[in-house]
């Protein structure tokens, strides 16, 4: 127990000074690109309760199918 404390201890000393920004960086960035592909979901399903014709809705379904991939990759 007492060797993995010091070796945290080490790691977290000899770790790059920007490694935590960065990280925490990572995340926002992460977050923001999920929000956004959530805004995009909802945005096509919104136009898909307006009407439209089998082309656009054939578009959309398609739209909403690569959306809901990425939306599985980048939100956790």
């Amino acid at each position: 127990m007492r060797q993995l404390i010091v070796l945290i201890l080490i790691s977290v000393l000899l770790a790059p000074p920007g490694l935590a920004h960065e990280t925490g960086k990572k995340r926002q960035d992460e977050k923001a690109k999920c929000e956004q592909t959530k805004q995009k979901i909802r945005r096509i399903q919104s136009r898909m309760r307006q009407g439209y014709s089998a082309r656009q809705g054939e578009k959309m379904q398609q739209q909403l199918r690569e959306l809901r991939l990425q939306r599985a990759k980048v939100c956790r």
